[in-house]
């Protein structure tokens, strides 16, 4: 079934979002709370829209850093996911992410946020996460290791598997 015109306009643009799955020592995930729609007033992974001219990585670094005021080093896809919510349509894709500096590791809310905090991973239920967030960030800390798609040529454009260890 083919839509209308006038149905196709009025449906929204699709955008290419990102996200980053941070980690510290004490079983703690990085989350912000949004301040800005869609999902305003959840909890979620630092993140947001890639803009002109950015890699993928560039886009992750940046909005952590815009968010948190923590520079992340990316490392690996750890999910994909489409969303389409109070008018606005996004494909996602979260990356595992590590500090650069470990002695820098305190978030400051900035930007779209209304707070960045250390989340202990048991008490994840407790808060008011966007969709599907959940089981993308315990998957993500169950699989460090192993990891998901990998920046195949260092450039940050093309994630494959990783080679198998033989």
């Amino acid at each position: 079934m083919k839509k209308s015109d006038a149905a196709l306009d009025s449906l929204p643009v699709p955008s290419i979002g990102v996200g980053g799955v941070l980690f510290n020592g004490h079983q703690q995930v990085l989350l912000i709370k949004r301040n800005q729609p869609p999902a305003k007033g959840l909890w979620s992974i630092p993140g947001g829209r890639l803009e002109s001219g950015e890699s993928l990585v560039e886009a992750c670094r940046r909005e952590f850093y815009e968010e948190t005021n923590l520079d992340v080093q990316v490392k690996h896809v750890v999910a994909v996911v489409e969303r389409r919510l109070e008018g606005f349509h996004y494909l996602i894709i979260d990356f595992w992410v590590q500090l650069v500096d470990e002695n820098k590791c305190f978030p400051i809310a900035q930007s779209d946020v209304v707070e960045a905090k250390w989340i202990n991973l048991d008490d994840l239920g407790s808060y008011n996460l966007v969709v599907g967030l959940a089981e993308i960030i315990v998957r993500t800390y169950n699989c460090q290791a192993q990891g998901g798609l990998h920046d195949a040529n260092a450039t940050g454009t093309d994630f494959i598997l990783p080679l198998p260890i033989v």
